[in-house]
């Protein structure tokens, strides 16, 4: 029904949720591993999927169905905590500060955390509104394999280089002060939708 507010996945005031916004094209367990690992380091209760209907940093032509992809996903999920949501196309945004603006806004007692990639890091400084991105949500990143010494020597990495908080206190940084980020180490799965789409490509299929 036009005018009526997007369904959201299950939330609370008070509770803590990890935010992983991306394509999933496809989804694969490198997100589920980086999912699991934010719930537990970040002391987290949730973490939401957040299936986007198209990245304006790539090229979504041949981008499957929304549909499709939070299909899959919800499979390679497997896990009761963790939601998969495609509310984006239903408040036709795009731009990550205007998702996490309209949950502030929706759930203002929900304490959440932006998860991404150091993929993710090493670009980030390209955002539209990154520095305000920071300023409202705290930032949580999962070291990636080829990634790390390029994502803390990024350029978004060195600005905030001042809010960052040591590794052994990740479970405070969902009610941190903001600006507020941390670096996760740890298992790094070698996946990416990037060279699974590349293979099934390669394969026919």
């Amino acid at each position: 029904m036009r005018g009526a507010l997007p369904v959201l996945p299950p939330h609370a005031p008070g509770l803590r949720i990890g935010l992983f916004g991306g394509s999933f094209n496809p989804a694969h367990d490198g997100h589920r591993l980086a999912s699991l690992a934010a719930l537990k380091r970040l002391q987290l209760d949730r973490v939401w999927w957040i299936v986007t209907p198209g990245n304006p940093l790539k090229d979504n032509s041949s981008l499957p169905p929304l549909a499709e992809r939070m299909k899959a996903a919800a499979a390679v999920a497997r896990h009761p905590r963790i939601d998969i949501t495609g509310f984006e196309a239903d408040i036709d945004t795009h731009f990550t500060y205007d998702t996490i603006a309209y949950l502030k806004r929706r759930c203002p007692q929900v304490d959440f955390v932006w998860i991404m990639g150091a993929d993710n890091l090493k670009g980030f400084h390209r955002w539209q509104r990154w520095r305000d991105i920071a300023r409202l949500v705290p930032i949580a990143i999962i070291d990636r394999p080829g990634s790390t010494l390029q994502a803390v020597n990024a350029r978004a990495a060195v600005t905030l280089a001042r809010y960052r908080i040591p590794e052994e206190d990740a479970g405070l940084l969902a009610s941190a002060p903001l600006p507020a980020w941390t670096f996760l180490y740890g298992p790094r799965s070698p996946l990416s939708s990037t060279q699974i789409r590349e293979a099934a490509a390669r394969n026919g299929a």
